[in-house]
């Protein structure tokens, strides 16, 4: 009976151990609810590399996440909504982008802060947008206008 006993805590254990982590991993990923939050709405015209759950940076710092990403049928353009902390006030003149933490590095949402006195508030929309940035594009031009011309010709 004993030994019983014994088995039964230990998996009991176990599980509220493994619970523990799971909610902690929830927690991190940002899938979980944010209280203490407010809503900001983006078009963009591309959100490659970008997901639920990716953050939102204000100078480097993490200061929420995108909660949800739609295309518009109407404009063509991705829908994305941003969970923002409180107590991070925005100018209504700010920008978002898509950057990217590297070559080979994820992405991730950006805010870069304006200057009006005018401030953004719960459900506004961010106009000042720029998408994610196609590095195969970028690639792609640059052996196009290195292969032609005068570049690399003698004189």
């Amino acid at each position: 009976m004993a030994e019983n006993t014994a088995e039964v805590l230990t998996g009991a254990a176990v599980l509220a151990a493994a619970l523990g982590f799971l909610v902690y991993a929830g927690q991190g990923s940002g899938l979980a609810p944010t209280s203490g939050s407010y809503e900001l709405k983006a078009s963009f015209r591309s959100v490659e590399g970008i997901s639920v759950g990716t953050d939102v940076r204000l100078a480097g710092v993490k200061v929420g996440t995108v909660t949800s990403l739609s295309l518009n049928p109407q404009t063509f353009f991705a829908d994305a909504t941003i969970l923002v902390q409180d107590g991070i006030v925005l100018p209504d003149d700010s920008a978002i982008l898509i950057s990217s933490e590297g070559l080979l590095g994820g992405s991730f949402v950006e805010l870069q802060p304006g200057g009006s006195f005018e401030n953004f508030g719960p459900g506004d929309e961010i106009e000042d947008t720029q998408g994610a940035i196609s590095v195969v594009n970028l690639l792609s031009k640059f052996v196009a206008n290195g292969s032609g011309g005068d570049a690399g010709t003698e004189q």
